[in-house]
């Protein structure tokens, strides 16, 4: 089981089940914002190894000139596309033949699609539905179709170990002690204890753009810790290793 993402111990997709997985990574600059082009593709380094790097525009427009002295210092591919008709996106129509392409033709575990553009909903699914692994990154601003149609939706936002990211309070709170509640209940023992690993593969199946980084956590385990809710069991294997459990505080002894 990959293990690589620092700040969820253990908390991979069943589909992640290669420690290198070959990643294509898609980039729309129509639709993410270029600064951010250098932690994006550090967050991919942690999911596996990102042998394809493409990003589709129309390089004639001066819009797009701030990406062009990233493209050589982060070896990504830039692909033209010419807008052909006013309102119609064209680079949005060359990525998503790419992606098929690469589909059939390239040896290719999972893709890392970056944009905020819902129209890449359809996309996603037909690649989790050809049995790849799907990463997406946008902004926060990003559609909910296009987020539950990837396996893992990460925010731009949130890369940046500097961001300020929402605090445990209020709805949001709300919501993610009933993600968590639910996610224990899927695989607790008799005890109410389930394995924190098989909690966070069933938290990112309902929410695909969960991330403690989105409530100012790095790491999941400090995130529980802090939510009276529940309670926490880390039980020692070895001198280096323990194992991590959570059940809900009201469960019936």
């Amino acid at each position: 089981m990959l293990n690589k993402n620092p700040f969820i111990e253990n908390m991979t997709n069943v589909r992640m089940n290669n420690n290198n997985l070959q990643i294509a990574v898609l980039i729309d600059a129509d639709n993410v914002p270029y600064k951010g082009i250098k932690g994006i593709l550090e967050e991919v380094t942690r999911y596996g190894t990102p042998t394809i790097k493409r990003i589709y525009g129309d390089w004639t427009n001066q819009r797009l000139s701030g990406w062009k002295p990233l493209l050589l210092e982060n070896a990504i591919s830039p692909i033209q596309q010419y807008g052909y008709t006013t309102g119609k996106n064209a680079t949005d129509s060359a990525l998503i033949i790419d992606a098929m392409d690469m589909l059939y033709t390239k040896q290719i575990d999972g893709f890392c699609l970056v944009s905020s553009d819902s129209d890449f909903t359809r996309l996603a699914t037909r690649l989790r539905e050809a049995g790849k692994w799907v990463l997406g990154v946008g902004e926060r601003k990003t559609p909910n179709p296009f987020i539950v149609a990837c396996d893992k939706f990460v925010y731009i936002e949130v890369i940046d170990e500097n961001n300020k990211a929402n605090l445990l309070r209020g709805q949001d709170k709300d919501e993610l002690v009933r993600l968590i509640a639910s996610s224990i209940n899927d695989s607790a023992d008799d005890s109410g204890y389930a394995f924190l690993a098989d909690v966070g593969n069933s938290m990112m199946r309902k929410q695909p753009d969960f991330d403690p980084r989105n409530y100012g956590y790095f790491k999941l385990t400090p995130l529980l810790k802090d939510l009276e809710e529940f309670e926490i069991d880390e039980r020692k294997i070895d001198d280096t290793i323990k194992h991590v459990y959570i059940r809900n505080k009201h469960h019936n002894k």
